[in-house]
């Protein structure tokens, strides 16, 4: 259960606005930013922040939310993990390569770029972090440092929205639940509604 209740659509200012974009992107209103329109202002900053970050930019959107999904996976954030593996899918990710995102070092489905840059996601989402110059060393070999600041900056995105997910309690809707369920069960990602 929440431990803040999510604002209903109608207690919501500028509801249709916000819920546009929102639906636009995902295909339904997250929970997530049900809660934080209690402050209307830290929804929409948080909002665009998100957008500017993991849709603008040269470093394609699907691997920016495959990194996501790893530093996710570091800090322990299921329903981050949930909204990732959709959202990377809807970038155009194959479900098979979302599925196999656990295994990214081995794997052949992932190039050398996405593996450094995935090891940037899982090592600096972890606490503390453990990123070194090795990681930026790997990054530099096939990313500028333009590109590096936008995956850096997805991982700090995230990073909030581990920790606000993880606080309240935030309950995983249905659409996001139902693709973690199907394709990451194999990587011990477990069924249930709550983060």
């Amino acid at each position: 259960m929440a431990r803040v209740e999510p604002l209903r659509p109608e207690d919501m200012e500028n509801y249709e606005e916000f819920a546009a974009g929102s639906i636009a992107r995902m295909g339904f209103v997250l929970n997530s930013t049900k809660t934080m329109a209690r402050r209307p202002e830290i929804r929409a900053a948080l909002s665009n922040l998100f957008v500017t970050v993991m849709t603008k930019g040269t470093v394609d959107s699907g691997l920016k939310q495959m990194v996501a999904q790893v530093a996710s996976v570091a800090a322990g954030c299921r329903y981050c993990q949930a909204h990732t593996a959709g959202s990377a899918h809807r970038a155009g990710v194959p479900a098979e390569k979302i599925a196999a995102l656990y295994e990214f070092e081995s794997s052949p489905l992932f190039s050398e770029a996405e593996r450094a840059a995935l090891r940037l996601g899982r090592d600096a989402g972890i606490q503390p972090n453990a990123v070194t110059e090795e990681h930026f060393e790997a990054l530099r070999e096939h990313f500028d440092d333009g590109e590096i600041v936008e995956l850096t900056a997805a991982v700090s995105t995230f990073g909030f929205l581990n920790r606000w997910n993880d606080t309240m309690a935030t309950e995983l809707e249905d659409e996001p639940l139902e693709f973690a369920s199907e394709h990451l069960a194999h990587g011990g990602w477990e069924i249930g509604k709550h983060t």
